[in-house]
């Protein structure tokens, strides 16, 4: 429109309430797109890694991979993968963000910066989630290492190993040496019934680790092993205390097995998380520095 006086044309000023909103200062969509992205790859590269390392296993001995070398093996895959995944998320969300307008430089790349970060976020919280089931049924695996002791805390109705039913079953077996009885005597012996088996159970699991057998459990033993087998009751106490003996060290020896796998767990357990700290901080670090170069490019 021209001025009336001077006839040269007056620029009025926008109207603000016209005027394009400002941009925000995070591009949440950038952010959760290179979070996709990155969750994608770490997924296709986490099961590449799982089917390089099940065809190096073997059950046979003396053949595949070692242990140790499948642990610095699965490390170094862990690494590869977060940078791999948080460099393309990084990246992605740089490259995709918003076009900031009339701002110092400094302010871009820390938006860039913060952008490739906020997308390794949330790709790892969101991996996170879903596999937190995995992670829990990993961690309560050490904890069966207590199933290797059967019968330590006197719960004597089912437990034990075959090893430890066999020297049970041997209390009631006749000597070899005892002398020959008629078969009218054979049929007047009375049968081990399953009470009486699970109550030698009982007096013989309730004292394996805590010390000898004592005396009053001795004898009632004696008594009873000495009706069902047709030997003396000196012979049958002392069978109770030799079967007593050898059950005591195999349940010291399975708690000492217990113990040695409880402890490599753990030492193992210290090793992967640490090794995945890393592997996080420097996914952290290589989806920032991916940020502000897709950034950048995005600029120029």
């Amino acid at each position: 429109m021209a001025n009336p006086a001077s006839g040269m044309p007056v620029d009025f000023p926008a109207n603000p309430a016209s005027a394009p909103p400002a941009p925000g200062a995070v591009s949440w969509g950038a952010v959760l797109a290179g979070a996709a992205g990155a969750a994608a790859l770490a997924l296709i590269l986490t099961l590449l890694g799982l089917g390089l390392g099940f065809s190096v296993v073997s059950p046979w001995a003396n053949q595949g991979a070692s242990a140790t070398t499948l642990g610095l093996s699965a490390i170094a895959w862990l690494t590869l993968t977060q940078l791999f995944a948080s460099a393309l998320g990084g990246y992605l969300a740089g490259r995709l963000r918003t076009r900031w307008l009339q701002l110092h430089p400094d302010e871009v790349h820390f938006r860039d910066s913060a952008h490739g970060f906020l997308a390794w976020a949330v790709a790892t919280l969101a991996t996170a989630a879903l596999l937190t089931s995995a992670i829990a049924s990993i961690a309560g695996g050490t904890g069966a290492a207590g199933s290797l002791l059967p019968g330590i805390r006197g719960d004597s109705e089912g437990a034990g190993d075959a090893g430890t039913d066999y020297l049970l079953d041997a209390l009631f077996r006749p000597a070899t040496d005892a002398p020959a009885v008629d078969a009218t005597a054979a049929v007047q012996r009375p049968p081990v019934t399953e009470r009486e088996v699970r109550e030698v159970r009982r007096i013989i699991m309730n004292t394996a680790l805590s010390g000898e057998l004592p005396q009053p459990d001795r004898r009632h033993l004696g008594r009873m092993i000495a009706e069902r087998t047709g030997i003396t009751p000196e012979q049958a106490e002392a069978r109770a205390g030799a079967i007593h003996a050898s059950i005591q060290t195999r349940l010291r020896e399975a708690a000492a097995a217990a113990r040695e796998a409880a402890d490599r767990a753990r030492k193992a357990s210290a090793k992967t998380t640490l090794w995945m700290f890393i592997s996080l901080l420097v996914g952290a670090f290589v989806a920032t520095l991916a940020g502000i170069y897709g950034g950048r490019q995005r600029d120029d």
